[in-house]
C-alpha cells in the first residue's frame, strides 16, 4: 500500500498536519473503504494547488457546492495513486491538459469537514474529507474551460490573493499554510 506509506512518511508542518496525520493513519488502518464514498463518514480525497511557471498564480475553480473559490480536486473513489488522482481532477475541473508535479510528494495534510449538501439530486450528508494537497505547474496560456456540474468559474489568481477569494473560513487557513510553506521553496 504504497499511498498509505506515502502518508506515513510525510513529514508534517504544524501540529495541525501532525494530528490529521494521526488522526488520518487511524482512520485508514481502521476502516477498509477509507479510499471510497461507500464510508459515508470519512474517505480520501486528493487536491491540487495547480501553480503558474512564474510561481505566482494558482488556478482555481469556483465551486458551485462551497459557493467559493477553491482549488481542484476530487475524491479517491477506490484509486491508490493520489497523485493522478489530483493531476486529473485539475485537469476535468479546468479543462487544461497538462498539469504537471512540481514534486511527487504530498505537500499538505488536511481533514476537512463537509457539509451536508445536495448533489446530483442526493442528499449528501455531512462528512469529512481526508485529503492530501499536491503542488503542479500548469501554462497559464492554455484555454480554460468552466466543467457546469462542478463549477460555474476558473481562473487564475494572484498567490496573494487565494485567502481573501476564498468564502469559507477553514479553507482559508489551509490556504494560508500552503503558501507559507510556498514561500519557503
Amino acid at each position: 500500500m504504497s499511498w498509505v506509506n506515502d502518508i506515513e512518511r510525510y513529514n508534517p508542518y504544524n501540529e495541525q498536519e501532525k494530528k490529521d496525520k494521526e488522526m488520518m493513519l487511524y482512520y485508514i488502518n481502521a476502516f477498509e473503504n477509507v479510499l471510497t464514498r461507500e464510508n459515508e463518514i470519512a474517505h480520501m480525497t486528493s487536491s491540487a494547488f495547480v501553480l503558474n511557471k512564474e510561481r505566482d498564480k494558482v488556478l482555481m475553480i469556483y465551486h458551485n457546492i462551497y459557493d467559493s473559490w477553491g482549488w481542484t480536486g476530487g475524491h479517491s473513489d477506490g484509486e491508490k495513486d493520489l497523485l493522478a488522482v489530483a493531476i486529473r481532477e485539475a485537469r476535468e475541473e479546468t479543462g487544461i491538459r497538462i498539469a504537471n508535479p512540481i514534486t511527487t510528494e504530498i505537500f499538505s495534510i488536511d481533514i476537512l469537514p463537509v457539509v451536508g449538501h445536495v448533489k446530483n439530486g442526493n442528499y449528501v450528508s455531512a462528512h469529512l474529507h481526508l485529503s492530501v494537497t499536491f503542488l503542479l505547474e500548469a501554462d497559464e496560456e492554455e484555454e480554460l474551460v468552466i466543467k457546469e456540474d462542478e463549477n460555474s468559474g476558473v481562473k487564475w489568481i494572484p498567490l496573494d490573493e487565494v485567502v481573501d477569494a476564498s468564502n469559507e473560513p477553514h479553507m482559508k487557513k489551509v490556504y494560508s499554510k500552503i503558501i507559507s510553506k510556498i514561500k519557503l521553496l
